[in-house]
C-alpha cells in the first residue's frame, strides 16, 4: 500500500491516522490477464490504482472496432469518469492486460472519505484536472498532428507499454489502423 500512499503524497499530505483510515477504504485483489473489471452498459461504481500490471479503458463501437482510450499502469489511477460520477450506465470497458494488483476504491467510500480527511477531496480534485487537461491534449493532438508525432507523444508518455502492449491497441490510441500502424513503425525504424 506504500505505492497508493506516495501517490497521494505527492498532491496532499496525510497524517499517519489518516493513512490508515484511508487504507481501511480500500479493497486489494490481483487479477488475470484479460479479466474485465466493468463492462459497458454497467454503472461504474470504483475507481482503480494499479499497484502492478497494466489495465485498459476502450469501447466497442457498432462496427466491432475497439477504440482505447487509456493505458493504466503502475501508479496511475483509471475508471469511467462519465459513469461513475454521473452514476449512470457507462460505454467504458476496463480490462486488465497484464497481471496485475489493483487497489479498488467504491464511490460510496469515496464520499465518505471526503468527509472525514477534507484534503482527499483535494487530492482527487487535482487528479480529475489533470486527467481533464491530458485528455485535452490528447483530443488537439488528434485532430492536428501527424500519426508519427502522436506515436512520439504515447512513447514519452507510456515508454514501457510500447513493448508490453499490442501494437494493435497502440494504434487504436493514437486513433490509426493497425495496418497503417504498422507500416508507420517499419518507416520509423528506418530512420
Amino acid at each position: 500500500m506504500e505505492l497508493i500512499l506516495q501517490n497521494i503524497a505527492k498532491h496532499v499530505s496525510l497524517t499517519p491516522e489518516e493513512q490508515v483510515l484511508f487504507l481501511s477504504k480500500l479493497e486489494t485483489n490481483t487479477y488475470k490477464a484479460k479479466t474485465v473489471l466493468l463492462n459497458a452498459g454497467e454503472v461504474c461504481k470504483h475507481s482503480y490504482f494499479v499497484n502492478s500490471g497494466i489495465l485498459r479503458s476502450f469501447n466497442i463501437n457498432d462496427n466491432i472496432v475497439e477504440h482505447v482510450l487509456s493505458f493504466a499502469c503502475e501508479g496511475w489511477w483509471i475508471s469511467d469518469m462519465y459513469s461513475y460520477f454521473s452514476e449512470k450506465p457507462g460505454q467504458l470497458f476496463i480490462e486488465v492486460l497484464e497481471e496485475a494488483e489493483v487497489v479498488s476504491l467504491s464511490k460510496v467510500n469515496q464520499e465518505q472519505l471526503y468527509l472525514e480527511i477534507p484534503k482527499l477531496e483535494r487530492f482527487f480534485r487535482i487528479l480529475i484536472e489533470n486527467s481533464l487537461v491530458a485528455n485535452q491534449q490528447r483530443l488537439m493532438d488528434n485532430l492536428s498532428l501527424p500519426a508519427e508525432e502522436r506515436f512520439e507523444k504515447f512513447t514519452k508518455k507510456y515508454g514501457t507499454l510500447v513493448h508490453k502492449v499490442p501494437q494493435k491497441q497502440i494504434a487504436s490510441f493514437i486513433g490509426v489502423t493497425p495496418e497503417f500502424f504498422s507500416k508507420m513503425k517499419a518507416r520509423l525504424l528506418k530512420k
